[in-house]
C-alpha cells in the first residue's frame, strides 16, 4: 500500500466565502421549516379554540403570533443580505427567492389563524349547530394537511408532491361550499343569529384561504427546482396571441 498522503487542496479566501455561504443557505432553510412548523401547529390550536370557547387560549394564540412575525422577518432579512452579498445564480438564486415567497406565505396563513382565534371571542357563546361543527373539524383537517404536505414538498424538493397539491385543495374548497350552505340553511332555520352567521362564513374563507397559501408554496417550489412558474401559461399565450394580431394587421 502506499503511504502517500491525499493531497488536500489549499484553503483560500474563495473557498472560505463558499462555505460560510453554504452555511447560511442551510440555516435558512432550517429556519424555514421550523417557522412551517410553528404554523401548521397554529390550525389545530385554533380550531380547538373555536370549537371550545377558551378565551384564554385564544389570547395566547394571538400573543404567539408575534413570534412567528419575528421569524418571518427574520428569514426575509437574511436571505436579501445573502443575495446581496453571494450574487447567486441559477437554482441557488430561485431558492433564495423561494424561501422570501414561502415566508409570506406561510406568515399570512398564521395570520388567518389568528383571525379564526379572534372571531373566536366575538362569538363566545354562541351556538354551533353539530353539522358546523363537524365541518370545522373538517376543513381544519384538511388545511393542516395541505400546509403539512406543502411545507414537506419544500423540504424534500419534491415537484411531484408540490405539483399535486392544487388537485388536493378541491376537497377544501368543496367544504367550503358545504360550509355556506349550511350556516345559510342553519340562520334561515333560526338556529344560528345572524352576527354568528356573518362570522362562521368568514372563518370558512380563512381555512379555505390557507389551502389557497399551500397551494402558493406548491408553485413556488416547482418554481425553485425547475424554474417553473404558472404565469408563464398564460403569458405564452399572450404572446401568441399578440404574434397573431400582427401577422394579421401585416397581411391586411
Amino acid at each position: 500500500m502506499s503511504d502517500q498522503k491525499p493531497i488536500v487542496p489549499p484553503v483560500t479566501p474563495e473557498t472560505q466565502h463558499r462555505v460560510k455561504y453554504h452555511k447560511e443557505v442551510d440555516l435558512l432553510r432550517s429556519d424555514l421549516i421550523r417557522l412551517g412548523a410553528m404554523v401548521i401547529e397554529t390550525i389545530p390550536q385554533g380550531t380547538e379554540i373555536l370549537l371550545s370557547g377558551s378565551l384564554t387560549n385564544a389570547q395566547s394564540l394571538v400573543d404567539s403570533d408575534d413570534l412567528i412575525d419575528q421569524l418571518s422577518i427574520s428569514l426575509e432579512e437574511r436571505t436579501y443580505s445573502v443575495m446581496a452579498r453571494q450574487a447567486p445564480i441559477a437554482s441557488e438564486l430561485r431558492h433564495l427567492i423561494a424561501v422570501t415567497k414561502l415566508t409570506a406565505e406561510l406568515e399570512r396563513s398564521a395570520d388567518l389563524m389568528v383571525n379564526v382565534a379572534k372571531a373566536s371571542r366575538r362569538m363566545y357563546g354562541a351556538d354551533m349547530t353539530p353539522e358546523i361543527r363537524g365541518l370545522i373539524k373538517s376543513m381544519s383537517d384538511e388545511a393542516h394537511k395541505l400546509m403539512r404536505l406543502a411545507v414537506d414538498a419544500y423540504a424534500d424538493a419534491d415537484e411531484s408532491l408540490a405539483a399535486a397539491l392544487d388537485d388536493i385543495d378541491d376537497e377544501l374548497d368543496q367544504l367550503n361550499r358545504d360550509m355556506i350552505e349550511a350556516i345559510f340553511s342553519a340562520a334561515t332555520a333560526g338556529k344560528v343569529e345572524l352576527p354568528s352567521a356573518v362570522q362562521l362564513a368568514l372563518i370558512a374563507r380563512y381555512y379555505e384561504r390557507i389551502g389557497d397559501h399551500a397551494v402558493n408554496i406548491g408553485e413556488r417550489v416547482r418554481y425553485m427546482i425547475s424554474g417553473w412558474l404558472p404565469e408563464q401559461a398564460g403569458a405564452a399565450r399572450a404572446k401568441n396571441r399578440a404574434e397573431l394580431a400582427k401577422a394579421e394587421s401585416d397581411e391586411a
